[in-house]
């Protein structure tokens, strides 16, 4: 649900830059079904590509075989992102709270956390300059803060209008989409507000995952079942990856190792 619910929020013709996992293969699924014309970037400079199969990693070959173009690093950060290009920014984090802002750097004191998590990586640039950005993460209270232990990344910083009066471009958190529900910020507090659950999902359970008195629209949308072909699509697409990874690592256990140097002949 949550990958069918966030590849539903991708427009046709949309510039999405996005990560590894869930927020890969809801980009994947939209290109393959109602947005063909999309263009994907990952992070590693692959610009317009159409993997068969989910990458491990960024920097996966399947990436740069599949794109129309693969340019430095520094470029899609330059030339992309911070020019306005990206429409849509997948993220995740370890922690969110009421306004969006994300953690993805410690949890506990910084300077002695309890757990030093990957750190930032590009998400503060990709928050910044994004037109607008996803997030995708599990809704509980260990993820859902009232106060983050680090701000890695700026959601609508305090809200009330503090992203832009301090003239940050992107348009902060549009949508969090959760394995609950999705979230949207209320118009003039920004405050991130339920506005959908999935099916047999209670509005209750969802407060009770969330780290704050969860704001609850007033009109509650429940997100439609996934249509047989969302499903068809994406069980496909799961198969290929899981076929082709496996492929992959037989090939790497039958290659043999190089000798040792002290074992090469000169």
């Amino acid at each position: 649900m949550m990958t069918i619910a966030a590849a539903r929020l991708i427009r046709p013709g949309c510039v999405c830059f996005v990560g590894i996992g869930v927020p890969s293969a809801a980009a994947n699924l939209a290109r393959l079904t109602h947005a063909a014309d999309m263009v994907l970037i990952y992070e590693s400079g692959a610009i317009g590509t159409h993997p068969r199969v989910l990458p491990l990693s960024i920097g996966d070959g399947e990436l740069a075989e599949t794109a129309t173009a693969v340019v430095p690093l520094p470029e899609i950060f330059s030339y992309w992102l911070q020019a306005g290009r990206i429409d849509v920014g997948f993220l995740g984090a370890a922690q969110i709270d009421r306004f969006g802002n994300l953690n993805s750097t410690v949890i506990g004191g910084y300077r002695k956390p309890k757990t030093r998590l990957p750190g930032a990586g590009g998400a503060p640039e990709i928050a910044h300059h994004a037109k607008q950005i996803f997030v995708v993460l599990k809704q509980s209270p260990r993820t859902f803060v009232a106060k983050l232990d680090f701000c890695t990344s700026a959601g609508f910083i305090n809200g009330h209008g503090e992203r832009a009066r301090r003239a940050i471009p992107g348009a902060g958190p549009q949508a969090v989409i959760t394995d609950l529900g999705v979230l949207k910020p209320a118009t003039g507090s920004q405050e991130l507000t339920l506005v959908a659950r999935y099916e047999n999902v209670s509005v209750e359970r969802i407060r009770a995952a969330t780290g704050w008195p969860l704001a609850v629209a007033d009109r509650m949308d429940v997100v439609a079942a996934p249509t047989a072909d969302e499903l068809r699509v994406l069980r496909d697409l799961h198969k290929r990856t899981e076929i082709a990874h496996a492929s992959n690592t037989r090939r790497s256990k039958k290659t043999p190792r190089p000798a040792p140097a002290s074992h090469v002949n000169p």
